[in-house]
Parts: structure tokens; C-alpha cells; sequence
């Protein structure tokens, strides 16, 4: 038998503080809120203070984006029927911000882990959607879905 005491167990790590477990949550929110607090006070359909969809520039084209600073606008003054006309798709990925969101403060809270994975189907079904959207948007029947 080789010389000295038997190796210790490890010691357990403390848990992580709450402030510590809830710091990337909170800040991602503050993010958000700066954002939306600035596209509100800042109107998108005032020229001049955001830099023009670039597709629509060349092409006339609107890209699945178009309208997106003018929904998160109307969003944040209380339209929502305005914020679903300028961009419907933005107006499901805030809604969809706020329940990820959500759950992911709620598992920090708790000390739980926290993992979202879309699966490839999730990520082609939400292409799909998303160039449906466009194609449908720049065609003659689809022009109420213009920003």
C-alpha cells in the first residue's frame, strides 16, 4: 500500500447566488427595453431616422423584415391590428421573445439548467413560414401584408 491518507472527497461548490443566476436574463431584458423603448420614442415613419430596407432600395422587393421598426413602434404605443399589418411575423416573435424569456428566468431562478435546441424540422418550418410570408407579400393579392 503506498504511503500517506486516502485522497479526500471533493468539497461541494456553493450554489450561485440568485443576483448571479438572474444577471444574463436581466440583462437581456434591458437590451430589449432600450430597443423598444428608443424605436418608440423615435417614429420609423418619420424619414430620415433609420437607414431604408436595402432589398426594397434595389429591388421594390419587401424582404421578411420590412415593416419590423414600424410593428415594433405601433407594439409599443398600444396597436396592435397596426403592429400585425406592418409585420405580422415580428409581432409572433415578440410574443415568442416573452415566453422564452420567461421560462429562461424562471429555470435560472431556480438553478435549473437552461437549453433551447430547435430541432432542423422547427428551423425549416420556420423558414418556410417566413418565405411564404415574403413571397406572399410581394405578390398582387398579398399587398395588405405590406409595411
Amino acid at each position: 500500500m503506498p504511503g500517506g491518507p486516502p485522497p479526500s472527497p471533493p468539497s461541494p461548490t456553493p450554489p450561485t447566488p440568485l443576483w448571479r443566476r438572474l444577471a444574463a436574463p436581466a440583462a437581456v431584458l434591458g437590451a430589449v427595453v432600450g430597443a423598444f423603448a428608443y424605436v418608440g420614442t423615435v417614429d420609423p415613419n418619420e424619414p430620415g431616422h433609420y437607414p431604408a430596407c436595402p432589398l426594397l432600395s434595389v429591388t421594390g422587393l419587401y424582404c421578411p423584415g420590412c415593416g419590423g421598426l414600424r410593428s415594433a413602434h405601433a407594439f409599443v404605443h398600444g396597436e396592435p391590428a397596426v403592429a400585425l399589418q406592418a409585420n405580422a411575423p415580428a409581432v409572433v416573435g415578440y410574443l415568442l421573445f416573452a415566453v422564452v424569456w420567461t421560462v429562461w428566468t424562471v429555470r435560472a431562478a431556480r438553478g435549473l439548467p437552461v437549453r433551447f435546441e430547435a430541432r432542423p424540422a422547427h428551423l425549416w418550418a420556420f423558414g418556410a413560414v417566413l418565405a411564404v410570408f415574403t413571397v406572399v407579400r410581394n405578390l398582387p393579392f398579398g399587398a395588405w401584408l405590406h409595411p
